[in-house]
């Protein structure tokens, strides 16, 4: 009955994940911003500094927030107007500097890659600790396709402050990746050194399954014969290994502690059932809930209705 109840629960998009405080935040802003008055921007800026003040230290859940709010503002005057009013203030900084790395990534090009760099190093003098200027940083030198060099040394300045940033990690696969500036030989270099030192429950823990996934990825983007055999994918050694790892521990009772922990559940039980491990998915599913993360899901489709489909399917029988 637990798995029935589990299929019942409304799938939805959660950026915040688990985050209620980001969850409030974010529908307040919904609601708030379609006025458009100077007044409602003064509280919402009140309300993301409150958020953003929250929990000092904890970079990896401020990395969380800094990145599902910047998704959320890009495109719109907020960050903007929140530094023009507070030029000084690390968070109305990094959150505008990520907020045009949010909106670069929708339009394929940064509009003014200087000033975002400018605010970027503005916002590390002013808060040395605090990685957060750095990982943007990365992420900019990522889009204007910076040499290895450069990508490296903001890599290092990043983990100088924080060993398992989740999101510099994730900007490096995807920097190495054939796509990108390097090769799939890269990649698994890349991820073999990581899994070498890497605690098992790292917020980084899922970059090894998520290398794993874009070469799934890119099997069904040949079409063909290969799309047609795509699942042996995960019957191969290292794809496997990286399989069992996640499912045998991701799943233990408080063995995930990190701000993005539902996402990684997401991709893991995506990666199994498209492995064809449905009795392995089906206590992930459970975890997870309704919560449903865009990526991997949006690779099929719309991602709630693709969730939907996968746990019905890994479910089906239970």
């Amino acid at each position: 009955m637990a798995f029935l109840s589990s299929r019942r629960r409304r799938a939805r998009l959660a950026p915040e994940l688990d985050d209620q405080d980001l969850g409030k935040l974010l529908k307040s802003l919904a609601a708030t911003t379609r006025t458009g008055t100077i007044a409602t921007s003064e509280l919402c800026v009140a309300q993301m500094s409150r958020l953003l003040e929250q929990d000092p230290g904890d970079w990896d859940r401020r990395t969380h927030r800094m990145e599902v709010l910047a998704g959320f503002l890009a495109g719109s005057h907020l960050s903007r107007s929140w530094v023009t009013r507070e030029p000084r203030s690390v968070d109305a900084l990094v959150l505008h500097a990520w907020t045009q790395v949010a909106q670069a990534r929708a339009q394929g090009h940064l509009e003014d890659p200087a000033g975002t760099v400018d605010i970027c190093l503005r916002a590390a003098r002013l808060a040395p600790e605090d990685p957060t200027p750095w990982v943007a940083l990365l992420a900019v030198a990522r889009l204007e396709r910076r040499e290895q060099s450069q990508i490296f040394g903001l890599w290092n300045e990043v983990l100088a402050r924080d060993r398992w940033n989740r999101e510099a990690y994730m900007n490096m696969l995807a920097y190495l990746s054939p796509g990108e500036a390097g090769s799939r030989i890269q990649v698994l270099e890349f991820v073999d050194t990581l899994r070498a030192r890497m605690p098992a429950n790292a917020p980084c823990v899922a970059t090894e399954l998520t290398a794993q996934v874009h070469q799934y990825h890119a099997i069904l983007g040949r079409g063909g014969l290969e799309a047609l055999v795509a699942r042996n994918h995960w019957s191969h050694d290292m794809a496997l290994q990286a399989l069992d790892r996640a499912a045998h521990t991701w799943i233990q009772p408080g063995f995930l502690r990190h701000a993005k922990a539902l996402a990684d559940l997401n991709l893991l039980a995506y990666a199994l059932v498209a492995a064809d491990r449905r009795a392995d998915a089906r206590a992930v599913f459970e975890q997870i809930g309704g919560v449903v993360t865009a990526w991997p899901w949006r690779a099929g489709g719309d991602p709630v209705s693709e969730f939907d489909q996968t746990r019905q399917k890994a479910t089906a029988g239970a």
